[in-house]
């Protein structure tokens, strides 16, 4: 039976505002409810008249009842007349059997609902059926009382929506939007919750830049305004990113202020607003650096320039008063930074600019590139993350003590061994050992790394291990090679080969040695002499060399991270050695090799992995997953491999990947309620990934509001490269080993076969039994931990 309608009696509802049935919710939704009086069969009925006889014409009674107005039109598109609390409460109650407010294929409901057409006022009705429809069709109610709509007419193409279609639309009219943040008056209340912060401090801080008395003026204003707040506002001294005045924050955390603009303040007069940006998302409720290049790529294929433009001017800001481009934008990340993607995020947003200024366009773009030769000269190039010696830079942060930023009991298996050495308990050796009275060598080096594996993005993974700090990685010279090309090409193509710089700062010798790196008192200054072309193009030759010296092993046809300590590669295959491909570094000859050698050793049923299985190493109860190994899969490492196989001219390569990519995103939004999660296991294609910290983006109730920002990206990438049969394809949940046949050796089409032909409650049933107190030792996961991290 159809949930009840509650209507006034004697009137019909009628719809008059209908927008487009594939629009975004707040213009399907809008408007108001209109009534209608009537006098209809249907509208008395269902308010309570039944006819005690049947209908008589003359003296004879009509065993066949009489077609009525209200009857089903089949030609025309069905809707639904739907009373929204009645009906959210009776979905939930038949349909949500574990009761996490979303309508999966793990529920063990009826998967059939049955809804009053509107062409009948709600008299005759149609069944729902199956888990994608009643999954839509709660999100679809959630979407109605978030606009206050108490009764609605639905049309059922949205029910029954071309999944493809449905999430990029939500992706490109909803989550963009519920991922926005602005740091002003207005948004504050939003951007300074933060759920990583454990010192149980609830109101918010903001630490403003030195040498900005006007922005820190505002936000004083702000707090004398809004007491509600209790915002406290701080200035930073002139070198915020000192180690030991990091450290001195780690109890009084804050969200950094970014960039702004002045604008009108309504009354004659001029104000300060936030740039407007967009946050990764779940408890990534701030700027962050990586997540943001990918972003911008997802937010240029919809078109949102303006906002990609933004956070590139929050990256300028952040390099001249913060040093780099932060990690994140929060108190505890000034002295981290993570992979640079700067140039090439510059560059793309130029080429779509609008082309009606110019000269304004330029301005722009040397704002940007002056910032990204600051960060290149002052962080990626200067001691400690290059080695002269090899001349390899790596991730290799400053910072004091232990990472702040992580679940206070994250490190206690690390730590109870000092503790005991010394007596303590492990909360006053963490407290004297963080003040230096306790020194402990062999824990400063642990910790060096730890932050080094949080600078490199790729937390954790047992390739970075308690040395990621003295690896040159092969990603991080990749990026910088980009970053060498991208500055020669722009000096040469836009500033008609010279570029005059206006900040002040030291360059650093090129190429580098030990004995020009020993007395940085001698190098040049940056304002000394105009920036060529030819310096920057023989540096990214210089790199390549460096590259194809210490990471490139040809017997293995894969490019592998060099320890700059120990002085020979390490032999974990990461899929970041595709990376090199969208750097353009690999020659052609390489890329050959890496595709017809090494890339199935990372290409599973659902895309590409970031590692291999037998570099990640046996699993058990000591040695639990990590969440950047196998069997998981990231959009990084995705959109990176599809970008670098185009460049080279390998497209069918990079359609075939990313179809493995969209088509586990598709199946997991079709059978878990439009699920966007931050990553997957690629395997056995399912975000219920319990490794470490569990995944992000999952938690919601009855609608997906944000999905995860690259994640969101990756999708909207990943269809620019599909051909109209392979998104129609996708649209049906066709498995990839059908539609691309026998691609994989036999052992790998027998494995992906099992896969394919697993239906989604199987799989989701397997993943679901990591959770079970019975653990074989190959489903440990993060929980057996003591603590877990709360950063990424």
């Amino acid at each position: 039976m159809a949930p009840t309608l509650a209507h006034p009696a004697g009137v019909n509802f009628v719809d008059e505002h209908h927008a487009p049935v594939h629009t975004d919710a707040a213009q399907y939704y809008g408007g108001e409810e209109r009534f209608s009086r009537g006098r209809t069969y249907s509208a008395s009925f269902a308010h309570g008249y039944n006819p005690k006889r049947l209908p008589a014409f003359q003296d004879a009674t009509h065993q066949r009842p009489r077609r009525m107005s209200h009857d089903e039109k089949g030609s025309a598109p069905r809707r639904f007349l739907i009373d929204v609390e009645e009906t959210i409460r009776v979905v939930l109650e038949q349909e949500d059997t574990d009761g996490d407010f979303q309508i999966s294929v793990t529920d063990a409901g009826p998967k059939l609902m049955a809804l009053g057409t509107a062409t009948s006022n709600g008299f005759k009705s149609f069944d729902i059926r199956g888990t994608y429809m009643l999954s839509n069709l709660l999100q679809e109610l959630a979407l109605a009382r978030d606009h206050g709509r108490k009764r609605i007419v639905l049309d059922e193409a949205r029910l029954t929506e071309n999944p493809v279609d449905r999430l990029s639309r939500m992706i490109k009219h909803s989550f963009w939007n519920a991922l926005t943040r602005r740091i002003d008056g207005e948004g504050l209340e939003i951007i300074c919750a933060d759920p990583k912060n454990r010192t149980g401090r609830v109101n918010p801080r903001i630490y403003v830049p030195h040498g900005e008395p006007a922005m820190a003026e505002y936000y004083r204003k702000v707090a004398r305004e809004k007491p509600h707040l209790n915002l406290d506002v701080q200035v930073l001294p002139p070198k915020p990113d000192d180690p030991v005045y990091v450290k001195s924050l780690n109890n009084k955390p804050g969200i950094l202020a970014l960039a702004m603009q002045e604008v009108s303040d309504g009354k004659d007069g001029k104000t300060l607003k936030g740039i407007p940006f967009i946050v990764p998302g779940a408890r990534f409720n701030e700027l962050y650096n990586w997540d943001s290049y990918f972003i911008s790529l997802g937010l240029l294929v919809d078109g949102y320039v303006n906002m990609a433009k933004g956070m590139v001017d929050h990256f300028i800001f952040e390099i001249k008063h913060y040093g780099k481009i932060l990690n994140g934008s929060r108190s505890y990340y000034l002295c981290r930074t993570q992979p640079p993607f700067l140039t090439d995020m510059a560059l793309q947003i130029y080429n779509q600019l609008d082309r009606s200024d110019m000269d304004e366009n330029r301005v722009w773009l040397k704002r940007a590139i002056q910032a990204a030769i600051k960060e290149y000269h002052t962080i990626w190039v200067a001691e400690p993350r290059m080695d002269p010696k090899t001349g390899l830079s790596r991730f290799r942060p400053d910072g004091i003590g232990i990472p702040p930023e992580t679940e206070a009991t994250h490190f206690t298996h690390i730590l109870e061994p000092y503790a005991a050495k010394h007596g303590l308990s492990v909360l006053e050796f963490s407290e004297k050992y963080n003040d230096g009275v306790l020194k402990e060598p062999e824990l400063d080096e642990y910790f060096l790394h730890d932050r080094a594996v949080r600078e490199s993005g790729h937390d954790t993974t047992y390739r970075f291990e308690k040395r990621c700090a003295n690896l040159g990685t092969i990603d991080l010279q990749a990026l910088l090679y980009k970053y060498e090309v991208d500055i020669g090409t722009a000096i040469r193509e836009v500033f008609d080969d010279e570029l005059e710089l206006d900040e002040d700062f030291a360059l650093t010798p090129f190429p580098p040695t030990p004995e020009s790196y020993a007395d940085p008192s001698k190098w040049e200054r940056s304002k000394s002499r105009m920036q060529k072309s030819e310096e920057w193009f023989a540096r990214a030759e210089w790199r390549k060399g460096i590259i194809d010296k210490y990471c490139w092993n040809e017997s293995k046809a894969l490019y592998f991270d060099y320890d700059t300590v120990q002085e020979k590669q390490s032999l974990y295959e990461s899929v970041t050695a595709f990376w090199t491909l969208w750097a353009g570094c690999a020659s052609e000859e390489q890329c050959w090799k890496l595709i017809s050698q090494s890339l199935k050793k990372f290409e599973v049923i659902g895309g590409l992995v970031s590692g291999t299985e037998e570099s990640r190493g046996k699993i058990s109860l000591d040695r639990p997953n990590r969440q950047w190994d196998y069997p998981y899969a990231w959009p990084p490492h995705q959109i990176m491999t599809w970008v670098g196989l185009e460049r080279y001219g390998y497209l069918e390569d990079a359609q075939r990947l990313a179809y493995r990519w969209l088509y586990m995103m598709t199946t997991a939004f079709v059978d878990f309620n439009g699920v966007v999660p931050e990553k997957f296991d690629a395997v056995k294609l399912s975000h219920l990934v319990d490794a470490e910290y569990g995944n992000q983006g999952v938690d919601f109730k009855m609608v997906p509001r944000e999905g995860f920002g690259w994640m969101n990206a990756a999708y909207q990438v990943g269809l620019t490269y599909l051909s109209t049969g392979m998104r129609r394809a996708v649209s049906a949940c066709t498995s990839p080993e059908v539609f691309f046949g026998s691609y994989l050796n036999p052992q790998q089409q027998a494995q992906a076969y099992a896969t394919a032909n697993n239906d989604p409650l199987g799989l989701a049933m397997d993943n679901l039994n990591l959770s079970s107190p019975v653990m074989s030792p190959t489903s440990v996961t993060g929980q057996d931990v003591p603590g877990h991290d709360m950063t990424r």
